[in-house]
């Protein structure tokens, strides 16, 4: 079912049609070097226009996750034992498409004994190993809050690491599965004060207000991030929790100014934009503005 279950969109919401050569490219690569994309197995708004540049969000450890989150279009339930063969050929299949900047995400694995950490860290290894000139951001998972986890990932010292949100603190309960607002938060702030460049996300048409959307901007620069994301919340089934607003393009232009003149350096803001929208582009800019 298409991710706007139960309602007609607005005019703004208008998605590109997923097509091209390139589009056409990446779709047959990942099929054949059997791995996943969060582009698809997210239901991605902006799947056509992002494939048919050449760029993809790859997910790791599966496409089924442990967590029963009522925003999520990934599929739920019992996931498969690792693939460990999945870190090589990801990395192969970046180098096939010659990519200056990969993002890497994963589904959630509460099942396996390190939350699927080995995963995360022999995938930026081989990444590092046959791409060691592409730059990465991570979108990792909480891992539980476990900061030993969470710091062998950022000894491999990736360029961005994000962790998102996804909402304000009042509505994380009810659409997140197991995640905490404030444990997340300890995540953000763990990732900055290692000195990597850290980000986050939220979604937004879920009830919130505007008022709890500018604490959760003042409650993620005081955990050091400086690059966030906005993005229109969209229903990918019935059984999904559903959008209660259909926030405007003039509403989210006034979050990024808000944004913008609390501190953040590099804001996307829109009714299409997703965590991993122009990352490259946000990596670059937010590189050159500490030069």
């Amino acid at each position: 079912m298409p991710a706007n279950a139960g309602h007609r969109l607005p005019r703004w919401m208008k998605m590109k049609r997923a097509h091209g050569e390139d589009y056409s490219r990446i779709r047959n690569l990942v099929s054949r070097q059997g791995l996943h994309t969060v582009c698809s197995s997210g239901n991605c708004p902006n799947i056509g226009e992002c494939w048919s540049k050449g760029t993809a969000t790859f997910m790791i450890l599966g496409n089924i996750c442990t967590r029963h989150c009522r925003f999520c279009a990934v599929q739920a339930g019992q996931p498969l034992p690792p693939d460990p063969g999945e870190p090589a050929r990801l990395a192969e299949a970046i180098r096939t498409m010659n990519l200056s900047h990969c993002v890497i995400t994963s589904v959630d694995r509460d099942d396996l004994d390190d939350l699927g950490v080995s995963a995360w860290t022999e995938t930026i290894r081989q990444v590092r190993k046959i791409n060691p000139l592409t730059t990465m951001e991570v979108l990792i998972p909480d891992f539980q809050g476990n900061k030993s986890l969470i710091r062998r990932i950022l000894d491999l010292k990736p360029e961005i690491v994000s962790h998102n949100l996804e909402t304000v603190e009042r509505l994380t309960s009810r659409i997140r599965s197991k995640a905490n607002y404030r444990t997340s938060l300890e995540v953000i702030r763990q990732v900055s004060s290692s000195g990597i460049i850290s980000k986050s996300g939220i979604m937004v048409g879920l009830g919130e207000t505007a008022d709890e959307v500018c604490r959760t901007m003042s409650d993620l620069l005081d955990a050091g991030t400086r690059i966030m994301t906005l993005g229109q919340y969209l229903q990918p089934t019935l059984a999904h929790m559903p959008v209660r607003e259909y926030i405007t393009p003039e509403q989210f232009e006034r979050y990024r100014e808000t944004a913008i003149s609390m501190g953040f350096r590099c804001v996307e803001s829109g009714p299409l934009v997703r965590s991993s929208y122009r990352s490259e582009e946000q990596f670059n800019w937010f590189r050159q503005s500490l030069s």
